[in-house]
């Protein structure tokens, strides 16, 4: 059985210390591919060495809603710079994570919004699908997605466990996203929400090194723990892990590697 890891963050500091020896733990263990996003300038940077450096590992460049500068000017500078990464690696397969984020940032809502449009144009340019971040802002985030398309689509991460968001973001084209949380035991709608989305338009993902799912809740994450992601999605389609794995891998690849203009 092999597993696709459609977003983890391998460049965080929490993988300081034994990022190398978890890497091959995590192709042992299965997960022959993963993409470590980048959310950053400095992220994107990092996703991209190691996307250089290991064969099975992908990842995006992007400014997520947490990480934009204060000002437009240096927004603009760091566009600038995230749209080079972006169009001189082969292994770049997303602009992303980008997005709106009220929950942590109330203040730059309007910042927020340009950084989203200008980065879906980049997407436009480069052909290239987008990986979205939302929280505590649906209304606004679909709002831009009706307002600038999006040519290649792309992926709700993680995405929120919002019958709306969910309904309309399947509405639009995009990929959903499931993560840790909907192995919670105190996770609202979780089922309903797995049960809307057809099984071809599933993905699962860790977001390593948080949101550990259960039984690991608590502990640092990585990229081997998507196979409980993967479990709880097969348990509510009545389906095995194994026939699971084998769709959300096949979605996978067509969202980030057979819908844009690169090959692998």
């Amino acid at each position: 059985m092999e597993l696709f890891d459609s977003h983890a963050h391998l460049d965080d500091e929490k993988f300081d210390e034994d990022r190398e020896v978890l890497i091959e733990a995590i192709k042992k263990a299965g997960v022959t591919k993963l993409i470590s996003a980048g959310y950053s300038l400095e992220g994107s940077k990092k996703g991209k060495e190691l996307a250089d450096k290991y064969d099975f590992i992908y990842t995006t460049a992007g400014v997520s809603p947490n990480d934009i500068p204060q000002t437009e000017e240096e927004l603009w500078i760091m566009l600038t710079e995230i749209e080079k990464i972006a169009e001189q690696n082969g292994k770049v397969v997303a602009i992303g994570e980008i997005g709106l984020d009220y929950y942590w940032n109330e203040e730059n809502k309007e910042l927020q919004k340009i950084a989203f449009l200008k980065q879906i144009e980049m997407a436009n340019r480069l052909e290239l699908p987008i990986v979205i971040h939302t929280r505590e802002a649906v209304m606004d985030t679909l709002a831009i997605l009706k307002q600038k398309e999006a040519l290649k689509k792309g992926v709700f991460h993680c995405c929120p466990l919002n019958r709306e968001l969910v309904k309309e973001a399947l509405k639009l084209g995009f990929y959903i996203s499931f993560a840790g949380p909907i192995t919670f035991k105190n996770a609202k709608n979780a089922n309903e929400i797995i049960e809307m989305v057809p099984k071809d338009r599933i993905l699962i993902e860790t977001d390593s090194p948080y949101l550990s799912p259960e039984p690991l809740r608590g502990r640092r994450n990585d990229s081997r723990n998507v196979k409980f992601v993967a479990q709880k999605v097969a348990e509510v389609k009545r389906v095995t892990l194994e026939e699971i794995a084998q769709i959300t891998y096949q979605n996978a690849e067509k969202v980030f590697f057979q819908n844009n203009k690169k090959t692998y």
